[in-house]
Formats: C-alpha cells, structure tokens, sequence
C-alpha cells in the first residue's frame, strides 16, 4: 500500500470528484477542531444518481490508486447523502438541496478551506487524464 498524507488523500478525493463532474467541491481542514479526521471533502451532486455514481467513483479510484477502502460507509436510502470514511479523510457527497439544507461548512466554520487551485495541484499526479 502506498503511503500518503491525509492532505494529498483529500486533494485527490476532491480531484476524482471535480473529474466525474461533481459540483462545488471543498476540502475543509478540520485537523485543528476535531480529533475523528483530519480534512473534510464536500461535494455536491444534483441527482441522487449522481450521488451514487460519485460515491462509486472515489471508492474505485482510491482503491487502484493507494489501495485504499472506507473503513465506514454510510448513506440514506434514497442516495440523497453518502458519506465514506476513510479515518482520516471523511468524504460527504449530498445532494444540492441536503448540502444547502445541512450546511456542513457553516457549521464547520472555525475550519479552513483548501483553495481549488491548491488542491489541483496537489493532486496532478493522480489525475485520471494525465
């Protein structure tokens, strides 16, 4: 298995989503406010297919890339919200109307954001259209 950091894990998490077309992705350092993870990846689908298909999507390519698999999965059953743990990574990927109704970021406000262009270029090696 191929060691990397939880911050190039989040980099790449939000890359393999911004490559599948997911919507408004941020990477939220919680790594100062919480003990149960590091970083926060947050994105937004706009079908519960999406979700899905997303969700499918990280666990595939972290799996060929580092070898890596959610310790925990969890989701509705209408693939409105799915969430993967990876320990120190937890990936949430909503629907756009449960992001805008839970407001993960605005409760995690005392937290930062990793900018797109950071996480972009932290993640180019592991891009699937290199």
């Amino acid at each position: 298995m191929k060691e990397i950091s939880s911050y190039t894990l989040a980099c790449t998490i939000a890359r393999v989503l911004d490559e599948k077309s997911g919507k408004d992705i941020t990477i939220l350092n919680i790594s100062n406010v919480s003990s149960f993870a590091d970083y926060f990846v947050i994105c937004s689908a706009d079908a519960s297919t999406q979700v899905k298909a997303l969700t499918e999507s990280v666990k595939l390519r972290l799996k060929e890339l580092f070898s890596r698999q959610p310790g925990r999965i969890e989701n509705d059953r209408r693939n409105r919200w799915n969430l993967l743990d990876y320990s120190d990574v937890v990936v949430h990927i909503l629907h756009r109307e449960e992001r805008e109704a839970y407001a993960i970021e605005k409760f995690w406000n005392h937290a930062f954001s990793i900018s797109s262009d950071e996480w972009m270029k932290e993640s180019e090696d592991y891009s699937e259209y290199k």
